[in-house]
């Protein structure tokens, strides 16, 4: 391991427990999907082995339920009128409004799903996610239905976007949980206010065979950014 590699870990230990803090006993919580959220459930399953913390989780992929599962997590489904107390996942870009990109790494519908389920979502990530403007790291995902890839692609370079088909390795395309595939976007400029980034996601969203894109807009209720020397800095969204 490198030392930049133990340092950004150190932040995610960081605010991991920083996350754990806004765990309550008997809480229903939503599993993220990422480094940091993993971090996150290996901090929650230590402190339910312990006995000092009764919880239940809703997972937003397959990798996160193994890993639950793995730390003796039970796991609850969606059922109708469930309510979970919070949500804590990752996010691949924040910006001053604390708007986000997620779905680096493919989770984006169901992390969707669960945060709308849930009272409260918390955001884990390093000093390295924050942009002026959503956009700025280089790509927004898209999941959709592969029937459509190709409608979806041109009607995407319509609105300024470049997608590119994601790829698991050189001969295979990445397909999401859902069955679908992704297509990341590189935008002719970054989405410079919270109004354009509303005005794209519904674009993109209104064009069929679209499941989902990975903005993320005013559905966090705080950001918690850990630094490499364990500093944690909490920033609340603005309502």
């Amino acid at each position: 391991m490198t030392g930049d590699e133990a340092a950004g870990g150190k932040g995610l230990r960081a605010v991991a427990e920083e996350a754990l803090n806004l765990v309550t006993d008997g809480a229903r919580v939503g599993l993220g999907t990422g480094r940091a959220a993993s971090a996150f459930i290996a901090a929650l399953g230590a402190r339910r082995r312990e006995g000092t913390l009764r919880v239940s989780g809703v997972p937003t992929s397959i990798a996160s339920e193994k890993q639950a599962r793995a730390l003796g997590i039970p796991l609850v489904d969606l059922d109708e009128g469930v309510m979970l107390d919070l949500c804590v996942d990752g996010a691949d870009e924040f910006s001053p409004a604390l708007d986000l990109v997620k779905g680096w790494g493919g989770a984006l519908v169901r992390e969707r799903i669960v945060a709308a389920a849930s009272r409260r979502q918390v955001i884990l990530v390093g000093p390295e996610k924050r942009v002026a403007a959503l956009g700025e790291r280089g790509r927004i995902p898209v999941e959709v239905i592969p029937l459509a890839r190709g409608f979806v692609a041109g009607e995407l370079k319509k609105l300024g976007a470049t997608p590119t088909q994601r790829m698991a390795d050189a001969d295979r395309r990445f397909v999401t949980d859902n069955g679908n595939i992704v297509f990341d976007c590189r935008l002719e400029k970054p989405l410079a206010t919270p109004e354009r980034a509303r005005e794209f996601d519904a674009a993109v969203l209104a064009i069929p065979g679209v499941v989902d894109t990975g903005l993320f807009l005013g559905t966090a209720e705080r950001v918690l950014v850990g630094h490499d020397d364990g500093r944690v800095e909490t920033l609340l969204a603005k309502r």
